[in-house]
Formats: structure tokens, sequence, C-alpha cells
């Protein structure tokens, strides 16, 4: 009898064992996926949600368009199932490193004849990433809600096209995603609307898709947050100003109180208009995009 039971045990016990290695095995099978940039991130994981293992490694004080991996950030890129790419000359460092091309989906590749050429550059200095120049095409693409849903389209025929069994279920995903996306559009046009009588001025070349997705004229300084301007860059900034309108400039970030102090003396109204390309310390993509359009509106 206790021999019995003894091999009755040892079956269960085995059984339960057998599970465990299934079930870690069935999270080992999950997508890993990555993204260059935070809006990429928002849309696949509001498209995927935890049916992938989505990963994020770009540390929050840089600008994730000209951040660079370091080796074991490099091994992460390099092992992933996908790699989530914005486009439109963004991530450089993807040029110069060994990434599979297979994996590697492209989100602008669909609308390529809509990006933005850049002329006029010039070198500067840009935070922590250093001196660079704004070469090739503008890349801040989801600055245009309509791209924004390309991009998030790409993504989700993609994840389809590795879980055809989660169809259903990333398509649904997809269009409520979308439906955000459209409500900003509809907001962004409407408050643009209100601002044609304003003398709008970037204070660094990000708007681009902005301007152009809901026609208005968005000329830019190169100014930083952080950095107190050169006399130059002040009188590039004197010569796009418009005496017989109100001068509104758009910050990626609030500048210090010695900027705002000479912005206010030359009465330039400052409104911040992060473009969200890493992610924020408050809210989420939708919640900040719906900031940044309350920002700007005219009664």
């Amino acid at each position: 009898m206790k021999r019995i039971f003894f091999i009755l045990l040892v079956s269960v016990l085995f059984s339960c064992n057998s599970k465990a290695p299934k079930k870690q095995q069935q999270n080992d099978e999950k997508l890993n996926v990555i993204t260059v940039n935070y809006p990429l991130f928002y849309f696949a994981e509001r498209i995927a949600g935890d049916m992938i293992n989505l990963q994020y490694v770009i540390p929050n004080d840089v600008d994730p368009a000209y951040w660079v991996p370091n080796d074991r950030e490099l091994g992460i890129y390099q092992s992933a199932d996908l790699i989530i790419a914005n486009g439109a000359d963004y991530a450089q460092w993807m040029k110069d490193v060994s990434l599979p091309s297979s994996r590697i989906i492209n989100t602008s590749a669909e609308f390529e004849n809509e990006l933005i050429q850049l002329k006029n550059l010039s070198s500067h200095n840009h935070g922590p990433e250093g001196e660079h120049a704004h070469a090739g095409y503008a890349f801040t693409t989801w600055l245009n809600f309509k791209i924004a849903i390309q991009q998030a389209a790409t993504i989700k025929n993609t994840l389809i096209s590795k879980l055809p069994e989660e169809k259903e279920v990333l398509s649904k995903n997809f269009e409520a995603l979308k439906k955000d996306l459209e409500k900003l559009d509809t907001d962004m046009m409407n408050a643009a609307s209100k601002l044609k009588n304003i003398n709008l001025i970037g204070s660094h070349p990000v708007y681009q898709y902005l301007s152009k997705g809901y026609n208005l004229t968005i000329p830019s300084v190169h100014f930083e947050p952080n950095e107190i301007p050169t006399e130059k860059q002040w009188e590039t900034l004197t010569h796009l100003m418009n005496t017989s309108k109100t001068n509104l400039m758009l910050w990626e970030d609030s500048p210090i109180q010695e900027i705002e102090n000479r912005l206010m003396e030359s009465k330039i109204n400052i409104k911040v208009f992060n473009p969200c390309g890493n992610k924020p310390i408050n809210g989420d993509f939708f919640s900040v995009m719906s900031g940044n359009i309350d920002e700007i509106k005219i009664n």
C-alpha cells in the first residue's frame, strides 16, 4: 500500500513539474518587439498590449532621435524579433551597426513621397547629444496625426502577419487607437484654423509635419530650453518677428527664466508644444498631444 502511495505521489509531482516548463515556454514564445522612440512604442502598446513582449530602453533624459545605444542596449535591439523604426532619417545610429534588416519595420515606408526634405542646414548643439545638424529629412512625422495613423497601421499590419490568430483583437485595438488619433487630428485642424493671424515661430526645427499637415507656417530658430542663445541667434529671431501680428513661439519644453524674460520683453508669447519623442514624465502620447493642442488654442 505504501509503495502504491509513493508511486502516485511521484506521478503527481512529475505531472506538476512537467507543466511549469510549458507555461514558461509559452511566455518565451511572445514576440520580442522594440521601438526607436516613444510614439511608436505607444502605438504598439495600444495595438498589441500584453500579446507581445514590448521593450523600451531609451533613457528619459535624451532625445531618441540623436541617442546612440550602448553595447547592452544594442544587444537588445539585435536580438529582437521586430524593430519598429520611424524612417525619415530618424535614429541615424541604425545605419552604423549590424541589425537584422528582415526584422526592421520602417513605419514611414508607405508615405515616402510625403517626407519633408530639409534645407539650409546648420550645425548646433542639442543638450547631451552634442553638436549635430538636422540633415536629410524632417523626422517628427507623428505631429501630423494623419501620418501617425499610417504609422500605427503599419505596426498593426506587421503584427497581424506575425500573429494571425490575434487578427481580430489587434484590429479592434487599432481601431480604438485610430479613433483617438482622428480626434487629435480634428482638434488640431480646429485649433490651426484660428491661428491664421498669429505669427508662429518654432524654437527648434521639429514642427515641419505639424506645419504642413495643418496648413501653418512655422519658421524656426535653433534655441534650446536650457541654454542662453547667442546674440546672433537673437538677431535671427528678430528677423522672424512680425510687428503687425501676435508673435507666438512654440517650444519643446519650457525655457529657463532668463530666456522667458527676454522673450516677454520682445512681446513674444511662449507656448509649449512637446513633440513627445521620449516617454513623458506624466501621462501618455494622447494626453500630451491633447495638452499641446489646448495650449495653442485661440478663443
